[in-house]
């Protein structure tokens, strides 16, 4: 399996098998009390090409620069990954009776999509956080307080934090078009 291609003066391949011989050459000497040719002071041939050194830490130091690279991060923290995900349930449970994927089956014209938010004036998180909450023509709100009783669902209501997370996930993929997202079950 090869690893690593040096380009030295001469190209050496590096292996597992080929750094773990160096390692012990490194560390404490050459086995076996070295090799023919060799007397036991002197620094084997490989060791002694330009580039070993980079060749044994470079793979590592690459791996690490890479790893901590901010082009390998994701556009989102952890925490913001749970309240996607916190949202996308709450939108599963509430909202996808209508709402699936971003549109609207009972007002086409009333979809999440951006351009209809915008349209409709709701294209802010407290303006669709305010329609959730009290409700909006056919929209029905789920606030805990929401009045009155006729406009509101008769279904369980939303607490407050719930909306938020809500308001938030319907902005977030509003402004991303409705990607799919992956919801783990509850």
């Amino acid at each position: 399996m090869q690893l690593l291609q040096c380009s030295s003066s001469g190209s050496t391949n590096i292996t597992p098998r080929f750094l773990a011989n160096k390692r012990t050459v490194v560390a404490g000497g050459m086995r076996g009390g070295g090799g023919p040719g060799r007397d036991g002071d002197e620094a084997p041939r490989d060791l002694k090409r330009a580039g070993f050194l980079g060749a044994a830490v470079a793979p590592p130091l690459v791996a690490a620069v890479v790893a901590l690279s901010p082009l390998c991060l994701s556009p989102v923290s952890l925490g913001q990954t749970a309240d996607i995900q916190r949202g996308a349930v709450l939108f599963r449970r509430a909202c996808i009776g209508c709402h699936d994927s971003g549109g609207n089956i009972i007002q086409p014209g009333a979809t999440l999509f951006m351009k209809d938010l915008q349209r409709n004036g709701v294209d802010t998180e407290e303006e669709i956080y305010r329609v959730t909450y009290f409700g909006k023509g056919r929209m029905p709100g789920f606030g805990e307080n929401c009045t009155p009783r006729g406009q509101c669902t008769f279904g369980p209501r939303l607490q407050e934090e719930e909306i938020k997370e809500l308001a938030k996930f319907v902005k977030l993929q509003a402004d991303q078009g409705w990607p799919k997202i992956e919801i783990g079950e509850d």
